[in-house]
């Protein structure tokens, strides 16, 4: 290996990574009328994701008590964004059908694979399937999430849906005049009904 190639010339070692530049904030609070410096930053709005205002403690302040991300939006497109938000708004589709997922036998064939799949899938149906006449004993969890909804535990899921979206219309800020003294409890509504609908409890 030839050290005094001209090519070794061309390599400079990096002393370390520059510092990342910091975001540039208004100097000036961008409230009409306010001279104030800008020490807070409030997101602009749905359709200006990652943008921000600049403001002063007394104007953010201002500003947060009548923000409202669903401004514009009718109930439909506040539950679909809803619907959305569950699978991070990405596209879902389904990946594939259980062939034996009625009861069918597995297929014969290699016999560790064939067993370790009857323990699967009997571990499987013996959580979601009872003997006749007797329900499922619900999990603490469950038992809670119907008890956030206000609902007997042995509600059918139309049920939970109905009292679903008749909490959300109670408890929004828009439903509310912009109070938002009921955030908590709407956070709990719709946790309680996300949860129910991925075991299954709710459509």
């Amino acid at each position: 290996m030839n050290l005094r190639s001209k090519y070794f010339d061309k390599i400079r070692v990096r002393k370390g990574r520059a510092a990342a530049a910091p975001e540039p904030v208004a100097t000036q609070c961008q409230w009409n009328g306010c001279k104030a410096p800008a020490t807070h930053k409030a997101p602009m709005g749905r359709s200006f994701e990652g943008s921000y205002l600049h403001f002063c403690f007394p104007h953010v302040s201002e500003y947060n008590k009548t923000y409202n991300y669903f401004s514009g939006l009718d109930d439909e497109s506040v539950a679909k964004f809803q619907k959305d938000a569950l699978t991070g708004h990405r596209p879902t589709w389904t990946l594939g059908v259980n062939r034996w997922g009625d009861g069918a036998p597995a297929p014969a064939g290699n016999s560790a694979f064939s067993g370790a799949e009857a323990r699967i899938r009997a571990r499987i149906s013996g959580s979601r399937q009872q003997p006749s006449g007797a329900p499922r004993k619900l999990r603490t969890l469950e038992r809670k999430a119907f008890d956030d909804l206000g609902l007997p535990h042995s509600a059918p899921p139309d049920a939970v849906k109905s009292r679903y979206k008749e909490l959300v219309k109670r408890h929004h800020p828009d439903a509310n005049g912009g109070d938002r003294s009921s955030e908590d409890r709407l956070r709990q509504i719709i946790q309680a009904y996300k949860y129910l609908k991925q075991t299954g409890f709710a459509d």
